[in-house]
């Protein structure tokens, strides 16, 4: 990536407000994560150190920030799914309404 589009996908970043993670269950082997996103917000740049699944609470548009640029993903209300650890990016409720998932990390003991 170039500095100038670095720049510029820093300045949106700096731009967003920050989607809400509320942490529900931290133990040994599994972490749950409760985030609820206004439209537009984020979580920042981030790397899953461990295998996770995404439970959708309600329907809507993810815009992803990736190492690779940017993609699209529809979220439907109650259908998961899973991603292995690794995973770099940063997630955009990218709707007009308020966006809500689960995140279910599940860690290697």
């Amino acid at each position: 990536m170039s500095d100038q589009s670095n720049s510029a996908t820093q300045a949106n970043q700096d731009e967003r407000g920050q989607a809400v993670a509320s942490l529900q269950i931290d133990e040994p082997h599994v972490k749950v994560t409760h985030y609820l996103f206004q439209p537009g917000e984020q979580t920042g740049w981030h790397t899953h150190e461990h295998d996770y699944v995404i439970v959708p609470i309600n329907d809507g548009l993810l815009l992803l920030e990736t190492p690779n640029g940017p993609s699209q993903a529809a979220l439907k209300q109650g259908v998961s799914y899973n991603r292995p650890a690794g995973v770099n990016h940063n997630v955009i409720n990218g709707g007009d309404e308020p966006l809500a998932f689960v995140e279910i990390e599940l860690v290697k003991s």
